[in-house]
């Protein structure tokens, strides 16, 4: 069960010498616009990913006149502490060096509900992806190598396209056909529990505040044409054979698992046609059943929920929050107040954030 308990923050965007020790439950951290709300969320998020939701660019994260940031944390039993600079990243666990960030990723599994990530529901492939592998990772780790060794082969047969050189193609196209049934195979799998999720228990706890999601559903979409079986390795391969003519005059491989997406359904009707407030509605129904899977299968993520007043009202906010604390994940939301929300005193931390400074109180 990850519970973050101590969280410090030093040099990380307008936040410097930051410390604070958290609720295991619900805490709120309260300011106005600019003073460092989402800065504290990316910052959790980092710890967990080892890179941001906001941006790529690593000079936008450390502070001014330092050279680099670090963030350090009490999870669960454990000690943890990233350090970035240009030159490099060091990822401590007690001390001990950790190797790559799906170590830490393990460690610390992190659910983001945000505007500025993007909403999953009409959002774009990649992330839709990106949620979509965030809970094949966590529910089935192993795949992880299967990705890794996807990407590689990926770009060997990019390359190959781009050199014109044909001879070792029909190889590296058999060894990603069969990475990509693997992959599409641990997708598929990875929807239809997240399908048996979306229970009329989850519905039920969700309906006071969020109408119409009981014909909610979602099909995913491999990245492969139509005439290819997706899960079936001579089906892919003999398309790429098929193909090597076409594709070395594009000089990439345009169709795969990087271009797999998801595709969602309100009443038969395609997301692109549903409004932005049943486009947000259902992006927090998938995120909350992503967050259930997970809790039934003994992996306990902290969600962390950046400035969606401006997205929902206070009804829908309070619906979520109540809806996370029965299944006994942390969560840490950020907000401009908290003055209509019904919370428990005892299981609540507020802060407030005042020109990168976080007070408890």
């Amino acid at each position: 069960m990850a519970v973050i308990h101590k969280l410090a923050i030093t040099q990380f965007r307008n936040l410097n010498n930051q410390y604070i020790e958290l609720n295991k439950q619900l805490n709120v951290f309260v300011a106005s616009n600019a003073q460092g709300k989402t800065s504290l969320i990316e910052a959790v998020y980092y710890l967990g990913h080892n890179r941001s939701f906001k941006t790529k660019a690593l000079k936008e994260l450390i502070q001014l006149d330092h050279q680099q940031f670090q963030l350090a944390a009490q999870v669960d039993d454990y000690r943890l502490k990233l350090e970035k600079s240009k030159q490099k990243t060091t990822i401590n666990l007690d001390q001990n060096r950790l190797k790559n960030s799906s170590e830490l990723s393990k460690l610390l599994p992190i659910q983001i509900i945000t505007p500025d990530k993007g909403f999953v529901v009409n959002g774009t492939p990649k992330n839709k992806r990106s949620y979509l592998d965030w809970g094949v990772f966590h529910l089935k780790p192993d795949c992880l190598s299967d990705f890794k060794k996807y990407q590689k082969t990926l770009k060997n047969i990019n390359f190959l396209l781009a050199q014109q050189k044909q001879q070792e193609l029909d190889y590296w196209f058999l060894e990603i056909a069969q990475l990509s049934s693997k992959i599409n195979q641990a997708r598929q799998d990875y929807i239809e529990q997240l399908k048996q999720t979306n229970s009329a228990e989850l519905m039920k706890s969700l309906s006071q505040s969020f109408d119409l999601i009981d014909t909610f559903d979602y099909q995913f979409k491999s990245g492969w044409p139509k005439e290819v079986d997706a899960f079936n390795v001579d089906s892919i391969y003999q398309y790429l054979l098929k193909s090597k003519a076409f594709l070395m005059k594009a000089k990439y491989l345009n169709y795969g698992p990087h271009k797999a997406s998801l595709d969602f359904l309100l009443n038969d009707q395609q997301e692109c046609f549903l409004s932005r407030g049943e486009q947000k509605t259902l992006s927090i129904v998938f995120w909350l059943t992503q967050v259930s899977l997970l809790v039934k299968n003994n992996t306990y993520p902290v969600v962390l929920i950046d400035d969606i007043s401006s997205e929902l009202d206070q009804s829908k906010i309070q619906t979520i929050l109540n809806y996370l604390q029965q299944l006994k994940v942390q969560v840490l939301m950020t907000d401009i107040g908290i003055n209509t929300l019904t919370i428990d005193p005892e299981n609540t931390s507020i802060f407030k954030i005042e020109k990168g400074v976080i007070t408890q109180g």
